[in-house]
């Protein structure tokens, strides 16, 4: 086992890599711990092992990475994609990166029951990540607690590779915006100040009923912003059923932008609500005052940390249909189990931003003498 000096610092990092082979907002909540590694490593090339979608996403965009992999098809790893053929890829990925063997490899994937075993055939000098019960031994790890804010899960475990978080600029995750994306969202978005509803979400769970959506839609209508309606092509019968059901008038970019699109739409917008899924990982990411509509177990593990961020949080545990507990097993049934939060709450939260975000523009218009 490798020892380390009491500040945790390795000496003679030159190569870093990072395993985070999973969805947009997975991705987004570990830039910080990115950022962190960055920071104690200033001379070192960190090279991220993402998922299939990331490497598009991050091509040509500054932040604390210099070359972004797809990780190799490992069933609890990374799925096979429709597009890839069969066939387990390690070996192929090991040889290719031989002679590029990593100082520090850094494990910020899950509870490491295959990314830490992954991890170690890497041959790093060290290995750092989280471990839950039964997964293979890595040099420095942290356990895996279940209900820990991600943010900080992966800033704790970047700190035992001597990468402390006060070496950030804080616990929010942000992602520069590019002009390219800025140029793929300009003729799309509407004239004068907008909102933008994210009204999908991958888990059935932890979507909000349209119907709370369009209401909301037509709040912020009523506030002056023209509400944008954003998510994957697999949102698109959600979008349609929301703007339906508004009379706001919504603009549905549903599936028509790139992530880079949907970021450079995002940083120009006024406010985002939204279930929690990709679109408000990136609006945070973006710098975009944000509500989101939560399920109890994921606000604890996603929920916003710090900065214009509102959180309304449904806390039921049990399943609607047949009563059983859900935090830690799961039945056939796939109900909205934040159906229960009320829109007045969130209209609410939003409102308050929206004050505060008038009060900030008040304080910025610039003083003219008189005469």
């Amino acid at each position: 086992m490798t020892q380390l000096p009491p500040d945790g610092h390795v000496p003679g990092v030159r190569r870093i890599v990072v395993l985070r082979a999973n969805g947009i907002g997975d991705f987004v909540v570990a830039v910080p711990a990115l950022a962190a590694l960055r920071c104690a490593y200033p001379g070192a090339e960190i090279t991220v092992l993402g998922d299939g979608w990331l490497p598009a996403f991050l091509h040509e965009r500054p932040g604390p990475w210099d070359r972004v992999l797809v990780a190799p098809r490992v069933p609890g790893l990374r799925h096979r994609t429709k597009d890839e053929p069969e066939g387990d890829d390690v070996e192929l990925f090991v040889a290719a990166e031989r002679g590029r063997s990593p100082d520090l490899a850094v494990q910020l994937h899950g509870g490491g029951g295959t990314s830490n075993e992954f991890l170690l055939r890497l041959g790093a000098r060290l290995t750092v990540g989280a471990r839950a019960d039964g997964a293979a031994e890595l040099d420095r790890s942290v356990r895996y607690a279940s209900h820990r804010n991600e943010v900080l899960r992966w800033l704790e475990v970047v700190e035992l590779a001597g990468a402390p978080a006060p070496g950030v600029a804080g616990p929010e995750p942000r992602i520069g915006v590019t002009p390219a994306d800025l140029a793929e969202s300009e003729p799309l978005r509407p004239d004068g100040r907008y909102a933008v509803l994210g009204v999908g979400a991958a888990d059935p769970r932890r979507r909000w009923p349209p119907e709370a959506f369009a209401a909301v839609a037509d709040h912020l209508a009523g506030c002056g912003l023209t509400p944008v309606l954003v998510g994957s092509e697999d949102d698109r019968g959600t979008a349609v059923m929301v703007a339906d059901h508004s009379t706001a008038g919504c603009v549905d970019l549903t599936g028509k932008l790139t992530l880079g699109g949907c970021l450079g739409l995002l940083h120009r917008t006024t406010v985002f609500v939204g279930n929690d899924s990709g679109p408000r990982h990136l609006a945070m990411a973006a710098g975009v005052p944000t509500v989101g509509v939560f399920w109890v177990d994921n606000a604890l593990t996603f929920g916003p940390l710090a900065g214009p961020h509102r959180a309304a949080v449904s806390h039921r545990v049990h399943c609607p249909r047949c009563g059983r507990p859900q935090l830690v097993e799961r039945c056939s049934h796939d109900p909205s189990f934040v159906e229960d939060v009320e829109v007045e709450e969130v209209e609410g939260l939003l409102d308050e931003l929206l004050e505060g975000h008038r009060q900030e523009r008040r304080v910025a218009l610039p003083t003219v003498a008189p005469g």
